[in-house]
């Protein structure tokens, strides 16, 4: 089910409201388990098996850890807890990689799973290593399965993320305070991360795709379809944890912020600060530093990196592209550290030309369909294979969504926040904005379900991985 659907805006998500709201406070776990489980499931219920298996090993697990946590079977059951997380990922995720590049390496003819990806399992995984280890690490384990499983499954961020840490919730599952003022926040970030959905990622979306079906290819239309489909996947999935931090702030829940205006960013270092935070800090903490981060030696060092970002890479998907996306990633990471940051800090606005430039460069390499693909679509950058720098396809598309590209690189800049929070500091205008947001989020709204009544939607991007 998805957020952006009727389905979704108008049955689903009331009556979970309800039922939620209606229910004492002793009952409201129960109750979004509950309508969690019925959200994931809407479209494929087998998959609800395979999620209750992995909370059932990881509450298992968790427990045994928490008894023997400082003797060498903590340890273990740790190392045991985590590499049973992992194997699900393998096998529905990463097994029919490893068949096909057998298969073209050693001339094997191993047949293919085929096995359908359970939905967000990326994600739910994460998070239940999450909880392993820092049980391990000295947090307390969470005796109550339902208050587990509610965390591992909870709708607002099971199939999208952001990848929530069971230590930054783990008091909200015992307790939390629901509040109008918290409900009116959340439906207003619910609403924000709808419209960056419906009204920009999936427009930006149309028109990578017009991109793809074109023949009549152009310098120009390849750097169209590099920054729109850059803006496609931050509006898509900056929209989906906004509407996940929203629906967690109604159900009394404090999600971390996922995204912070990363196209402002003066460095890749500093891109990968802002850009799904989330997932960030989950390599650096579960991966980078256990390896030894930056207290060893430079070469070590570089080598940490190199590893950290090639399974980022592969996190991302069962295909080379992305792990040559998170190489990319790791060598301009490690050029970097060595050296570049210290030239970057003196110029800035040549930080910022050439971190946009490389971070366009970059989503060329995440969507394309194949190696081939991405040395095609990155010599189309630059006019390979003789293509011309302009063609009249390309600028009538770059007329007919000129508005679209304005207002998504608007919204990927800290620019309206800025305003809106200077003339809140008048007390008049502040009065004025605060009874019109009402207003603002129903026009909104309105708009947005003409939109999905038209049939003018897509799923979320991050659904794939």
């Amino acid at each position: 089910m998805l957020f952006s659907s009727i389905t979704f805006l108008y049955y689903f998500l009331p009556l979970a409201a309800a039922l939620y709201f209606t229910v004492p406070g002793s009952f409201k776990n129960i109750a979004l388990l509950s309508v969690s489980i019925i959200f994931y499931g809407w479209g494929e219920p087998r998959y609800i098996l395979i999620m209750g298996a992995s909370v059932c090993l990881g509450y298992a697990c968790g427990l045994l850890i928490d008894r023997c946590r400082h003797r060498r079977a903590g340890k273990v059951l740790c190392a045991v807890s985590v590499v049973i997380s992992l194997s699900f990922l393998l096998y529905f995720k990463y097994a029919d990689f490893f068949i096909e590049n057998l298969n073209a390496a050693a001339g094997t003819q191993i047949a293919l799973i085929k096995t359908a990806l359970p939905i967000g399992i990326s994600f739910y995984t994460f998070q239940l290593i999450s909880y392993t280890i820092d049980v391990y690490r000295g947090e307390p384990a969470q005796k109550n399965f339902v208050s587990l499983a509610a965390y591992i499954s909870m709708f607002p961020q099971l199939i999208a993320g952001p990848i929530v840490r069971y230590a930054d919730i783990a008091a909200q599952l015992k307790s939390r305070v629901h509040t109008w003022e918290t409900a009116a926040e959340g439906v207003r970030r619910f609403v924000i991360g709808l419209a960056k959905k419906v009204l920009l990622a999936n427009q930006l979306g149309e028109l990578c795709s017009v991109f793809r079906e074109s023949g009549e290819k152009s310098v120009l239309f390849f750097w169209m379809y590099a920054a729109a489909f850059s803006l496609h996947v931050y509006f898509d999935f900056s929209g989906y944890s906004d509407m996940a931090i929203g629906l967690g702030r109604i159900f009394g829940f404090h999600f971390l912020e996922n995204f912070d205006y990363p196209f402002v960013s003066a460095s890749i270092t500093e891109f990968w600060r802002r850009w799904h935070m989330s997932l960030g800090s989950w390599f650096r903490d579960y991966v980078y530093i256990p390896l030894g981060g930056s207290r060893c030696g430079r070469g070590r060092q570089l080598l940490n990196i190199l590893i950290v970002w090639m399974l980022t890479g592969f996190w991302h998907g069962a295909a080379w592209n992305f792990i040559l996306w998170g190489l990319y990633f790791a060598v301009l990471l490690m050029i970097e550290k060595l050296w570049l940051l210290r030239w970057l800090k003196k110029r800035k606005i040549l930080a910022h030309i050439y971190t946009l430039f490389l971070v366009m460069a970059s989503f060329v390499i995440f969507n394309a369909g194949s190696l081939g693909q991405v040395w095609s679509d990155l010599g189309g950058l630059f006019g390979a294979g003789g293509i011309p720098l302009v063609s009249a396809e390309a600028l009538y598309y770059l007329k007919s969504y000129a508005v679209v590209l304005l207002f998504g690189i608007i919204g990927a800049a800290p620019f309206m926040r800025s305003v809106i929070r200077r003339i809140s500091n008048n007390p008049a205008v502040s009065t004025i904005l605060n009874s019109a947001e009402p207003v603002f989020a129903a026009v909104v709204l309105l708009v947005v379900t003409a939109y999905l009544v038209d049939g003018s939607f897509n799923p979320f991007l991050y659904f794939r991985f």
